[in-house]
Order: structure tokens, then C-alpha cells, then sequence
């Protein structure tokens, strides 16, 4: 049989205006055509939002809907990274709601096998639906203006790729009051349905605690009853995992949600890493593409990615980026850095792809013939003195009070000399496993000294992969540590030989000059 072809001047997609409508697949309920595609751009008044919902569904089956599917876009279609889901087969989608006042439906039909297709409805301002993001907003009816009265509104988060435990942070919340709660209200679940274990119920002027379900899943239910209102509520969702993460280990990795695929729109995604007291950590860009700047200003407008020193958005910034380029590390001044992924509305890209290393506080200072190391106990803990060596496991480190130390000469511990800017400089490697079962994790540290002038550096060399480290940054510019050790920005030091020497050639030229005044004035 010849393959069902879109008859010319049928209905197939277009722009919805009205608050409220019906729209099909090309058809139905007889079999939609081949090789079809149709958008609707769904299109209320700024400041609503857009109840999705469908009644049939029917299309050809395929695992991941590579053959006939039907897109839903949180916005203008095309955008990868508005994409609420794709879908084919018996299973009707979900009920959706925009996160703001434009939605697409995207049908496509290949050239083989047909079905009855789908039947969709739509309406402004319904409160409630299903969100499947990693992160989004929900604001009561009408909000910031009064809710009205007699409303009863149920939002169904989950679904998200993470399938991690949600957050939800309230930014604002005035409703009428009472005790009990009996009249408005919010009530949580930590779940899809109303049968799910209950998480709170809140009402008043009294912002309600941030909440975490222990599932993928929290139900949001709103309800009002016939007299006396308020401004209502705005809340913010999180999916934990991909967009909300906490880092304690000395080195890591992370990316951009759904990295290397194109990152969801509307995020707000933070990744914290705090590690021990003296510590600082040192982040590398292994990869990042997000949306440019902005023409206008010329800054990162859009889609940007903050670090923050200290671990909190108050702490100071540490840098701004976005578009696509090739970021140098960054280091902390502190032991704990935050880093905060904005994403707005549209154009999405392919996100980044970051590692990170503690930093290991340590004091290094070297003699004409000697290197001295000192560092904190605290800040290896968990570490036998054994771990800790320079150039070769015999050159293990001791412990004296406080401090682990390594005191070796030049001619030992695999110490080489070699001339680098025409200067004489000598060169070991120091070793910190943190290696766990057959998990080996060693970190390199070079230690130079310049005997002349007697000055010392470290220098990272190998930490979270040093295949992707095409330069080694030297670590000494901000290192601070707890302890003994003084600040080392400029490590330098003098052995007491060099002290007495120098103090004697002083008292030889004292001699000499008196002893010279002396034959003069005879």
C-alpha cells in the first residue's frame, strides 16, 4: 500500500492564542498521515502560565521514540534545553505546566506504520500539574496579587533524570492564618499522591522550614476556602544529585546537568565543596560551552557560572564565565568554594565539565644543602606518616608535635639538580597517598630550591588527572596554613652557618678598620 502522505491544506500545527483550546494530531481519530511534522505554539498572557493535558494517545511504539514522537517544550520549541519530554507509544504524557506563558507540542510521524495519534486540551492560569525539571518555580494563583478564593491546586513534582530527593525553598508565603491550619493552607507530601507520608502544612505569614523529600517524588497541594486571602506563595524546586551536590573528599569531578547533552533552561544549580580546615581548593575547567554574552552589555547575562569563596553566595566572587572558553584554574582563599550554574529561559548549550584537588597546606624552605617540609597532622588525619615521602618511600616523613616534617639533604631522597632560566635549581617529588583498597590516589607535589638565594616552592603536578593538566600551577602565590609554619607566599629561609659565617666576616672588617685608625694616629 502507498504510504499515507499529509493531504494538502489540513490542519497541522500553528499558534494558540486563546486562553484556552483543543488541538489533535492531523486526522483524528483516524490514523494521522506519514512523514508529518506539525508545532503548536501555545501563547497566553505574560504572567500566566499553561495547563497541558491529553485525552487520547496513540502512537507508534519505539524504546526511545525514534520513529514517531511527540516533543512538549517548557517554551519555544527547538530549544533542547526547554525539552519536557518526548513520547510515543499507549502511554499518555503527564498533565504539564509552563513555567511561563509560551509551550510547544512538537508531532512527527516517520514514513511507516501509522496510529489514531493524540487529543490535547490546554487552559491559562490552571494552578497545579505535573514538573518533571531538575529545578523550577510554583507560585500560588494570581500571586504576587491576592489568590482567590475557593481555589485547590496540586503539584506533582518528579520524574527527573536524576531521580534524586527534591528540595523545595519558599521565598515568599502570606496566607490567611489560623490554628490548625484549617482554613488556607499548603500541605507537603513526600511523594506523588496524597496517600504519600505528610511533610508539613503551613499557613500564616511564617515562611515554611526547606523541605527534602526522601523520594524522587513530593506532591505541593494548595487550597483556600471561601473568605479572606492573602499574596500567596513562590517557591523554588531542586532535584539533588545532578543539580545540588556536596563535595567532602580531597579531589573530585562534576558536570553540568545531562553533560554532554545540552543542559535543562530555568536552573539554579550549586555544587559545594568543603574540605578540611588549612586545606584550599584548586578547581580546572576540563570543558565548558554555555550561552554567550550578551550583545548589549557585553556581560554573562544569560546562562553563567559563579564561584564563591568561603562556600556561601555572600562569600566574595572568585569569577563569572560563560560562552564557550578555555578557563585557567582557580583557587580558593579558604577551605570551602561554591560554584552556582544560572540558566534562564532559552538557549541552552552543552555545559561543563569540572575537577577539582585540596589543595594540601605545607610549608616548604630550603638551606644550601638541605630541604626542610612541615605539615599540619589535622590536615591528613587519616594518614600514616608512611604516605608522606619525598622522592621515595624510604624518605618518609616523621612526626615532631603538631607536624609531620621531612628533613633531607640534596644528595638523597631522589633529588636532582638541573638549570632551569639559567639558574641552578635542585628538584624532588613530594608523595601524598590518599590510595584506599585498589583505589590509587596519589598526589604529586615538585619542591624546587635555589640553593643561591635559598628559596623554596611547591608546585602541584599531579592531582585529579594530570593527563588533563597541561600546566602545572604553582601553588605557593596564596598558600596559607594553621601551625608553626609562617606565611608562605615567600618561602626563604637561612641555616645558622650562613649566620655565623656572615657575622664574622663582619667583626674581621671592624678589626680591620681599627686597626688601621690605630696606625694613623701613631
Amino acid at each position: 500500500s502507498h504510504p499515507l502522505l499529509c493531504p494538502p491544506g489540513i490542519k497541522c500545527g500553528g499558534v494558540l492564542s486563546a486562553p484556552s483550546g483543543n488541538f489533535s494530531s492531523p486526522n483524528f481519530p483516524g490514523l494521522y498521515p506519514y512523514e508529518t511534522e506539525c508545532t503548536w505554539l501555545i501563547v497566553v498572557a505574560e504572567g500566566s502560565s499553561v495547563l497541558l493535558s491529553f485525552s487520547h494517545f496513540e502512537l507508534e511504539y519505539h524504546d526511545t521514540c525514534a520513529y514517531d514522537y511527540l516533543q512538549v517544550y517548557n517554551g519555544a520549541a527547538r530549544d533542547r534545553g526547554n525539552l519536557l519530554g518526548t513520547f510515543c507509544g499507549h502511554r499518555s504524557p503527564p498533565p504539564f505546566s509552563s513555567a511561563w506563558h509560551v509551550m510547544a507540542v512538537v508531532f512527527r510521524s516517520d514514513r511507516h506504520v501509522a496510529k489514531h495519534g493524540f487529543a490535547a486540551a490546554y487552559r491559562k492560569d490552571a494552578c497545579g500539574g505535573q514538573l518533571t525539571g531538575l529545578s523550577g518555580e510554583i507560585t500560588s494563583p494570581r500571586y504576587p496579587e491576592s489568590y482567590p478564593n475557593d481555589a485547590e491546586c496540586r503539584w506533582s513534582i518528579g520524574g527527573a533524570s536524576s531521580g534524586g530527593p527534591l528540595t523545595l525553598v519558599f521565598a515568599d508565603f502570606q496566607m490567611e492564618g489560623g490554628q490548625g491550619c484549617g482554613f488556607d493552607y499548603v500541605a507537603l507530601f513526600d511523594g506523588p499522591t496524597i496517600a504519600a507520608p505528610h511533610l508539613g502544612r503551613y499557613c500564616g505569614s511564617a515562611r515554611p522550614p526547606r523541605t527534602i523529600s526522601s523520594t524522587p517524588h513530593l506532591l505541593i497541594v494548595f487550597k483556600s476556602d471561601f473568605n479572606i486571602g492573602g499574596r500567596g506563595f513562590k517557591a523554588h524546586f531542586y532535584s539533588a544529585g545532578e543539580c545540588q551536590e556536596v563535595f567532602t573528599t580531597i579531589k573530585g569531578n562534576f558536570s553540568s546537568p545531562q553533560y554532554p547533552n545540552f543542559y535543562p533552561n530555568n536552573l539554579k544549580c550549586q555544587w559545594s565543596i568543603q574540605l578540611p580546615p588549612g586545606y584550599r581548593v584548586k578547581v580546572f575547567f576540563l570543558d565548558m560551552e554555555l550561552e554567550g554574552r550578551s550583545s548589549l552589555t557585553g556581560g554573562c547575562d544569560y546562562d553563567h557560572l559563579s564561584a564563591f569563596d568561603g562556600g556561601t553566595e555572600n562569600g566574595s566572587l572568585l569569577g563569572r564565565w560563560c560562552g564557550r572558553e578555555s578557563l585557567a584554574p582557580v583557587t580558593s582563599r579558604s577551605n570551602r568554594l561554591l560554584l552556582v550554574l544560572h540558566t534562564d529561559r532559552n538557549t541552552a548549550k552543552r555545559g561543563f565539565s569540572i575537577s577539582y584537588v585540596g589543595v594540601v597546606p605545607m610549608n616548604v624552605s630550603c638551606t644550601r644543602t638541605d630541604f626542610h617540609i612541615q605539615i599540619p597532622v589535622q590536615s591528613l588525619a587519616q594518614l600514616e606518616r608512611n604516605r608522606i615521602y619525598l622522592g621515595t618511600p624510604s624518605c618518609a616523613a616523621q612526626v615532631v608535635g603538631r607536624n609531620f616534617k621531612i628533613h633531607t639533604r640534596f644528595d638523597t631522597c631522589g633529588t636532582e639538580s638541573q638549570r632551569r632560566n639559567n639558574t641552578s635549581v635542585i628538584v624532588s617529588t613530594l608523595y601524598i597517598d590518599f590510595s584506599v583498597g585498589d583505589q590509587e590516589d596519589i598526589h604529586q607535589y615538585e619542591v624546587q630550591c635555589e640553593p643561591k638565594r635559598k628559596e623554596a616552592s611547591v608546585t602541584l603536578i599531579a592531582g585529579p588527572d594530570p593527563s588533563r593538566l597541561s600546566q602545572a600551577e604553582n601553588l605557593v602565590d596564596a598558600q596559607q596554613w594553621e601551625g608553626e609554619a609562617t606565611d608562605a607566599r615567600e618561602i626563604k629561609s637561612q641555616d645558622t652557618s650562613d649566620i655565623v659565617f656572615i657575622s664574622i666576616c663582619i667583626l674581621a672588617g671592624l678589626l680591620m678598620v681599627i686597626a688601621v685608625v690605630g696606625l694613623v694616629l701613631l
